[in-house]
């Protein structure tokens, strides 16, 4: 599976692409990820886990506490395939 079908593949759940806005801008401990959810820690973990395996959040360890940020670089990939179907002129107008 490449890069695209994995990021796709992360953002095929409503929690992952919540997750994935909540960590637009912060890096969050997954606990206060977790927090923002009613679902259990576990769940939260799982989805944590789908979306740094498809590169579209990376993680810090800081002692025994995990730290989740949004990997722009990852994202980069799905802007470029949607901007494929927009072509330049129309950002123009």
């Amino acid at each position: 599976m490449d890069h695209l079908d994995e990021a796709l593949r992360g953002l095929s759940d409503p929690i992952r692409r919540r997750i994935l806005s909540i960590l637009r801008d912060d890096e969050l401990a997954a606990g206060a990820i977790a927090d923002q959810f009613d679902v259990t820690r576990p769940a939260v973990s799982h989805h944590l886990r789908v979306l740094r395996e498809a590169g579209l959040v990376t993680e810090r360890r800081e002692g025994q506490n995990r730290y989740y940020s949004a990997n722009r670089d990852g994202i980069e990939v799905l802007k470029e395939w949607f901007h494929s179907f927009f072509p330049l002129e129309e950002y123009e107008r």
